[in-house]
């Protein structure tokens, strides 16, 4: 993607005085504000520093896709838990439950959304008022819709209802953060605003160096996961299983049952999914965008699922399976999901490292009594074979919509609307016969078919930040949330219906009189 790294607008431009100067008034050094949005370049810039908080990083910084969604959402789930390395009081508080509206990463979360909204919001203000190319300017603004349109998608689902802004405020006067929540629904409505007017201008690729930036396919299948979301807990609205097969269809190419005219397929090997040589490839419709070794524009997620102390490797181990009891076994985890045959599970963890200094294997083995010569499993979707140390940072990117997930959201909204149909079980068998597994097994019930495509979805994304909200929303053969019954089973028994939202960050609500706390949390 053809990002700026160091720009980072707001609503005020850059000074630029010497040690001399700085005490002294120099106007001429300030760009201001309306001095800056004049050129098609001005334009390009504003959208780009709308994808900067994708995934800008450092050794201080968390944005979302660059560790922020992993310390701040992945350990409250039940696939991972922060290892010895993820030493932060909020982040551990977070993985077991016990966080509160407090808690700086779930704050982070909410700050770092509506820093990237309230970019969006000034780029799609004032790019209208320059004169430029017309097909690059809405092509820069159906951009940014899409982005908007992300990051409110994640705000809903991780806090329920927010406000929605959707205007450029200067946040000149104290009342200006006085904003009050909007429903759910609101919110999504614009979301799916924003997302069907960006895939009508929206082009179907790009070239190099643009390669990554948002597509109409990208949008279109964002609706599709908007629709399946809704359809979902805690919405429940139903009738957009109906619609999620409809937009869906429009992105799935034609040998797959779809009208799509993108290319999209899957890789046939599973591990060039997340491999930098194969990065932007046909598999990935919208992905954020690193590059290793280059001063904090690498996915920092990387060095923290390493072992500590292999010569030639930075490795943190704070990111580690979570171990729970299933009968004897106390140190069963996602890893053990995986049938034997399962291509993922070699990919999606290693059990041992390769020091490039000495050549050596370093491992973590367990004492397990139920499994001999058991070891521990470390996440490997990060992996950069070309990182260096001392940060091995990753040029793998952050897959946040692929063509597998959009086959398994076809296949489960098929299912939900017409039962196990023929599409239902081709789209499944599709993301199953890649991973070497046979084809599910036929005559199944829609309850079976759901739990088994639940199964396929949890470990085909395993740690590409999809699992917590997939705990939110998905529901058992009941009809009821499987929410709370999923975390008791991997031990977080003080798991509550409370805990699907997060709380509304207390400094928030500290600086907003309109701002009222989730109900279960206050």
């Amino acid at each position: 993607m053809k990002l700026l790294k160091y720009i980072a607008l707001a609503s005020i431009g850059f000074s630029a005085t010497s040690c001399e100067s700085f005490l002294k008034e120099n106007p001429e050094s300030i760009i201001s504000e309306e001095q800056f949005y004049k050129t098609q370049t001005d334009a390009l810039n504003a959208v780009n520093a709308v994808y900067f908080l994708l995934n800008s990083g450092g050794s201080t910084v968390q944005t979302p896709y660059n560790t922020l969604f992993n310390t701040g959402m992945n350990f409250a789930g039940d696939d991972e838990d922060p290892g010895p390395g993820a030493t932060n009081p909020d982040v551990r508080s977070l993985a077991v439950l016990a966080h509160s509206s407090a808690n700086l990463r779930i704050y982070e979360l909410w700050q770092q959304h509506y820093a990237a909204i309230k970019k969006a919001n000034v780029a799609l203000e004032k790019i209208p008022t320059i004169e430029f190319d017309a097909t690059l300017k809405n092509r820069l603004l159906g951009e940014t819709k899409f982005l908007r349109a992300l990051y409110y998608f994640n705000l809903v689902r991780l806090y329920g209802d927010v406000p929605l802004i959707t205007s450029y405020q200067k946040y000149v006067n104290a009342n200006d953060y006085a904003v009050a929540k909007s429903p759910s629904t609101a919110v999504y409505q614009q979301i799916e605003k924003d997302l069907t007017e960006a895939a009508s201008v929206l082009p179907n690729t790009y070239a190099s160096p643009d390669a990554g930036r948002a597509t109409s396919g990208a949008a279109k299948a964002l609706l599709a996961k908007v629709y399946l979301t809704k359809a979902s807990f805690p919405l429940n609205l139903t009738q957009h299983y109906a619609d999620v097969v409809k937009k869906a269809e429009e992105v799935l190419s034609p040998a797959d049952g779809g009208t799509g005219a993108y290319g999209y397929d899957l890789f046939a090997n599973y591990a060039d999914v997340f491999l930098p040589a194969t990065k932007n490839g046909k598999e990935h419709i919208f992905s954020a965008q690193f590059k290793s070794n280059s001063i904090g524009q690498g996915n920092n997620q990387n060095p923290r699922s390493i072992l500590t102390a292999i010569p030639g490797l930075t490795g943190s181990y704070a990111d580690m399976v979570r171990f729970y009891t299933v009968g004897n076994d106390k140190f069963f985890s996602v890893y053990k999901l995986y049938q034997p045959t399962d291509k993922r599970k070699r990919v999606t963890f290693v059990t041992n490292f390769t020091s490039p200094s000495n050549g050596r294997k370093y491992a973590l083995p367990i004492v397990n009594t139920a499994v001999p010569n058991d070891s521990t499993p470390f996440f490997n979707k990060t992996w950069d074979p070309n990182s260096l140390s001392p940060t091995n940072e990753s040029a793998a990117n952050v897959a946040i919509i692929r063509y597998a997930e959009l086959l398994l959201i076809h296949a489960e909204a098929e299912n939900e609307l017409n039962g196990p149909t023929t599409k239902a079980y081709k789209s499944l068998n599709k993301v199953r016969n890649r991973a070497g597994l046979p084809n599910l097994a036929e005559g199944l019930s829609k309850d079976q078919f759901r739990e088994a495509l639940y199964l396929d979805r949890r470990l085909e994304l395993v740690f590409e930040y999809q699992r917590w909200f997939d705990l939110i929303r998905q529901k058992d053969a009941t009809g009821k949330s499987s929410f709370v019954a999923n975390l008791h089973k991997v031990g977080k028994t003080n798991a509550a219906d409370k805990h699907r939202l997060y709380p509304i960050p207390q400094s928030e609500i500290d600086n907003n009189p309109l701002l009222e706390q989730n109900t279960l949390w206050k």
